[in-house]
């Protein structure tokens, strides 16, 4: 059956006072649709699901609208600090599809591509944990599978056995919109993070297979290795970012030898430049797949020469790490942190590095992010037994195979010169009794 084709307006008037609306992360958040909600002052109880808002939209400010996230971003962060009813909900992004399940939202709402010839809707930038949710969506009488459309995101393709495309007979409404896909600005970096990144190219040979995270470190990393001499890289990557677009134009990824997924660049979302964008529309050098399997640590373990590029907050003399929080307040999520740190340390060629600035500015203060111990309420990302290699502007610490006194040691070495003495003092007391 054909579905509704409707504008943004027309569909957020089909939402009921009482109502439960599910999203997926980021880029699959339906824009038109979202701000249409917004104009609406007559909701009793909505409840929202979704992760990663990209923009500000005044629906989530209302308050008998409650959203439940898995994962902060500015926008999560803004409507927190305001009272809004923004609440947490604790997952990496492989169980989010479950939490859905368990939400069992009445609709479901993502955005697509217009459709083709064939009369199929290309996921585009999101494949993640929602496409089984929406389809389930789609087949069942009692709920509303609603796509929202436009003409400027880019029909990518997925990874051989999967598919991010929806047939119009399994959707109920079409809205049809004209947004603009969310463009992501790089954050400035710094020389620290220079130095950061120098460090860390040394850690990664021709013929890699590498994951970067967001962020910009991840960032100047992907891009310092498109500007140098090393390549033959290939790519298994949660997110697809303007960096690692850069190294495919510097010609510098073949993907070629990775041992799993030959010849494409894995992915499950993209964000990032309108640039970006544009080269994913129609790339066959870029495959989409659910986020089951691009984070599933048993599938990157079998990548050669596996590399994870992420970025942290603060880690203690454990080898504890805290990548979402800070003095308890959430600043972004899980997301894929552990499952790539934990696929690196199940090879032996492989390596997760994870890049932080040895102090932080906190209230006039100065701290340094490498701490004896991680203070009362933090909230671990990434337990000790996954952490591979801390990188600061002051070197590398490889922290596998040593003891907990010897990984102790080696962190301490790599903080900020003004905290060593204390750190080294705290590394000699430390898992003794």
């Amino acid at each position: 059956m054909a579905p509704l084709r409707c504008s943004a307006q027309e569909a957020a008037a089909l939402i009921r006072p009482v109502d439960t609306i599910g999203m997926g992360l980021g880029p699959a958040n339906p824009h038109a649709f979202l701000a249409a909600l917004s104009a609406r002052d007559d909701f009793e109880d909505l409840t929202l699901g979704g992760a990663l808002v990209l923009g500000l939209f005044d629906v989530f400010s209302k308050p008998t609208v409650h959203y439940r996230s898995g994962f902060f971003g500015p926008a999560e962060r803004f409507y927190a600090a305001t009272g809004a009813n923004v609440e947490l909900v604790p997952a990496g992004f492989r169980q989010f599809g479950r939490i859905l399940e368990l939400m069992a939202p009445r609709v479901m709402v993502a955005q697509a591509s217009v459709p083709d010839e064939h009369g199929t809707v290309s996921l585009s930038l999101h494949y993640g944990a929602t496409a089984d949710a929406l389809r389930a969506a789609g087949r069942d009488p009692e709920r509303v599978l609603m796509i929202e459309t436009s003409p400027h995101l880019p029909v990518t393709r997925a990874l051989e056995g999967y598919d991010n495309t929806l047939d119009l007979s399994e959707i109920d409404v079409l809205i049809e919109a004209d947004e603009q896909p969310f463009v992501l600005a790089e954050v400035p970096t710094s020389d620290i993070d220079e130095q950061i990144a120098l460090h860390a190219l040394e850690l990664i040979e021709d013929g890699s297979t590498l994951q970067t995270g967001i962020g910009s470190i991840p960032t100047m990393v992907a891009t310092k290795l498109a500007e140098g001499s090393k390549g033959g890289f290939g790519i298994h990557s949660e997110m697809l970012t303007d960096g690692i677009m850069r190294l495919h134009k510097a010609g510098k990824v073949t993907n070629d030898a990775k041992g799993i997924f030959e010849g494409v660049s894995v992915t499950t979302f993209a964000l990032g430049s309108a640039e970006l964008y544009e080269w994913l529309d129609h790339n066959d050098e870029v495959a989409f797949a659910p986020v089951s399997v691009v984070n599933d640590p048993t599938i990157i373990s079998d990548n050669v020469n596996f590399v994870s590029i992420n970025g942290a907050i603060s880690v203690d003399l454990y080898g504890q790490i805290v990548a979402d929080c800070i003095d308890g307040r959430q600043i972004s999520g899980v997301g894929g942190h552990e499952d790539f740190v934990s696929g690196a340390e199940l090879g032996v060629d492989d390596c997760s590095l994870v890049c932080l600035e040895s102090t932080i500015e906190l209230n006039g203060e100065r701290r340094s992010r490498i701490q004896p111990v991680l203070p009362a309420g933090s909230v671990v990302s990434t337990p000790r037994h996954h952490t591979g290699v801390i990188v600061t502007e002051f070197g590398a610490a490889d922290l596998a195979g040593l003891t907990v006194t010897e990984r102790a040691q080696a962190l301490a070495e790599i903080a900020h010169p003004d905290f060593r003495d204390e750190l080294r003092s705290a590394a000699e007391r430390l898992g003794r009794p």
